[in-house]
């Protein structure tokens, strides 16, 4: 790891622990902010223990930086009562749900776009680097992760709720009496990582000699015989 490399992870980790240790002080509802950041330490411990062995880019982990204080935002306030309109109204006069016509507060859901536009390409650099994906794999890939753990989010504030039930419950799902709640922030992460892989894609097109290469040689068959009970019977006589 370089120096500068170093010093940047290093700046960035305290400008989050500062934000993290502010917005911690004095939370809307503690027993939901405790909630909402069980799986932020999961995460900071991950990358804390594995940067060492594992370095990702500059560019990775500032987009992992930008998430995580979002969601620093929302646990703090609770994801429904984020005052960015009581904010807007101070510094222009005006409400953004005003502008909109929304009735709702729609801070989750700029967070649920914000998880695949920010996080779908770190993922995309740890397929590329472990799995060693390339061409359409370097792309897709990434995209379904991204789409598959937002649903398994979904699944499990679901089961937090049915959990904890009550006011915690329902604060940490957040639905605000949306029925269609789940089945709109997965639309809404599914179309930020579609844009950042898109994005990615355009650039490296552009950039990349052997894109289109690449690409084609992906989607081309590796093993042109089947597989299933004739691998089984392979290895069953290899055994």
């Amino acid at each position: 790891m370089t120096l500068s490399h170093h010093r940047y992870l290093l700046a960035l980790a305290i400008l989050f622990f500062a934000e993290w240790t502010l917005l911690a002080i004095s939370p809307f509802d503690r027993k939901d902010w405790a909630l909402e950041n069980a799986l932020v330490a999961v995460a900071v411990l991950i990358l804390a223990f594995s940067y060492q062995r594992f370095l990702l880019s500059r560019v990775s982990y500032t987009l992992i930086f930008l998430f995580l204080s979002l969601h620093a935002v929302g646990a703090h306030y609770t994801y429904a009562q984020v005052p960015y309109d009581a904010w807007l109204r101070d510094l222009t006069g005006g409400t953004l749900n005003d502008v909109m016509g929304w009735e709702r507060n729609h801070f989750d859901r700029l967070v649920h776009f914000s998880y695949g536009l920010l996080l779908a390409y770190p993922i995309r650099e740890v397929f590329l680097r472990i799995a060693n994906v390339r061409g359409f794999w370097g792309y897709f890939l990434p995209l379904d992760l991204t789409m598959s753990t937002s649903m398994i989010f979904e699944l499990f504030e679901w089961g937090a709720a049915e959990f904890f039930g009550g006011d915690l419950g329902i604060a940490y799902l957040g639905t605000q009496g949306d029925v269609w709640d789940a089945h709109k922030d997965m639309a809404l992460a599914s179309m930020g990582a579609l844009t950042a892989i898109g994005f990615t894609g355009l650039l490296n097109s552009y950039l990349q000699r052997d894109f289109a290469r690449e690409w084609a040689d992906s989607l081309r068959i590796k093993h042109p015989r089947p597989l299933g009970e004739n691998e089984i019977a392979r290895l069953w006589r290899e055994r």
